[in-house]
């Protein structure tokens, strides 16, 4: 009887929960400015959880039942745990491909982590979650266009390719031209991207902490305060706005011809057609060149790859020491090389190299007591010809100019003059060296 009154008490429980769960969802479609999205809102988030629930269900159970009995250390408890992870790890894969989203960026994060969780983790997500992200279909595309500018792209521009040439976790890129004749590139967001977002994040940390505490030996808590950390940010600041993007790469431009003046010709960034840009569209100057990392093609454009290297290096440098608004996915598919469009060669012929800075939708800002202690550490003495020659010296320069700006006395900046002229003759002697090591390699 008591069983039976259990039973009956958890059956009408459920059917409450259902009735309000359903009450509440046709409330909030019923009141909610776009009901066709708050539908698929609705429809997508219990989904979407029930996949987690079964995948991270499917996980455990298999870590608890392949290891259960063998001992710790053991040869084929190895074996096994290898072979768990294997699968475990393409379960999790298949869900970050079929929930999309954040769930994508969660997968590139876990291929980020190598010094914290199991290699076979980390290799899965890393060979699949950078070139293998969902595409939105034409018809989805049609849609964010018809929202955020009110008509279609083959009106919007003269041309459009209704395929992408490339797609990521938030957006595809589509390459188009306006009705004046110029060639652009069209960011499209994929629909719906900001409804789960919310959700999502609070599924997974209630996920991992309700497997906490049914299994207290599987505590992944850690990842999830790391990635609530990097999401919170990423979520609320920049890459889900791309007016905001286009913003960051109008100033990152603004900080190198002000800032840095002297490598401002060799930096670049595409031109933003903002009548053509809103928060989820975004179209840019078309741009043609290497991948940073394509040695082949960057030695046929006529460029030395370590003038590529030294200027990629260089231009970091000056965004962490000196401007402190640091571009941070600089991935090589976001960094592209070309020759200086001036023209302008070294001195036995070689064309100088410009780079070209994609996907502006993260940055960084750092205070100034980050720049000036990051700064300071790459002026240890330990620092290589090499690394000193290309970081070590903006890294320098910026200590010099932030101590300038805080000292008001005769003697502090004497002081400080002193130092710079002892910087200056010492990078001169570490490049007289660098030179005599290069002509020894070269002879040898």
């Amino acid at each position: 009887m008591a069983t039976r009154s259990l039973w009956r008490t958890r059956a009408k429980l459920a059917v409450a929960a259902t009735a309000l769960c359903t009450g509440g969802a046709a409330a909030t479609i019923a009141t909610s400015d776009d009901p066709a999205a708050a539908l698929k809102l609705c429809t997508a988030v219990p989904l979407r959880l029930l996949r987690d629930s079964a995948t991270a269900a499917s996980i455990v159970f298999d870590y608890q039942y392949s290891l259960w009995g063998l001992p710790e250390g053991s040869n084929e408890r190895a074996k096994i745990k290898h072979e768990v992870h294997l699968r475990s790890a393409r379960k999790l894969q298949e869900l970050c491909f079929r929930n999309g989203g954040i769930y994508i960026k969660l997968g590139q994060h876990i291929g980020q982590l190598e010094y914290l969780i199991p290699q076979e983790y980390v290799l899965t997500m890393r060979e699949s979650m950078l070139n293998k992200c969902p595409v939105s279909s034409y018809d989805q595309v049609c849609e964010v266009f018809k929202k955020e500018l009110g008509e279609t792209p083959d009106k919007v521009f003269d041309e459009f390719d209704p395929k992408p040439i490339a797609s990521a976790s938030l957006a595809q890129v589509h390459i188009a031209r306006t009705h004046d004749g110029q060639k652009v590139a069209v960011k499209v967001q994929h629909t719906h991207m900001t409804d789960t977002a919310a959700a999502d994040q609070a599924t997974v940390e209630f996920l991992v902490n309700t497997l906490h505490r049914l299994f207290p030996s599987f505590d992944y808590r850690w990842l999830v305060a790391e990635i609530r950390e990097r999401f919170d940010w990423f979520w609320a600041f920049q890459e889900l706005d791309f007016l905001i993007e286009a913003k960051n790469s109008v100033k990152c431009l603004e900080n190198f011809r002000k800032l840095s003046p002297h490598i401002a010709d060799y930096v670049y960034a595409p031109e933003v057609h903002w009548s053509l840009s809103t928060s989820k569209l975004l179209t840019m100057e078309f741009m043609d060149g290497a991948y940073v990392n394509d040695v082949i093609t960057i030695q046929k454009l006529g460029i030395q790859p370590s003038d590529v290297a030294r200027l990629v290096s260089q231009t970091f440098a000056e965004m962490m020491f000196k401007h402190g608004f640091v571009h941070c996915d600089p991935h090589a598919a976001n960094l592209l090389v070309r020759p200086l469009p001036s023209g302008k060669r070294r001195i036995f012929g070689k064309k100088k190299p410009q780079l070209i800075l994609l996907d502006h939708g993260l940055y960084k800002e750092l205070d100034f007591s980050t720049r000036f202690s990051y700064a300071s550490l790459w002026r240890l003495q330990g620092s290589s010809l090499e690394t000193f020659l290309i970081i070590g010296r903006v890294s320098s320069k910026a200590v010099v100019e932030a101590k300038m700006t805080q000292m008001k006395s005769l003697f502090s900046r004497i002081d400080i003059w002193f130092e710079e002229f002892l910087f200056e003759a010492r990078l001169l002697a570490l490049q007289i060296a660098f030179w005599l090591l290069r002509v020894r390699n070269a002879l040898t």
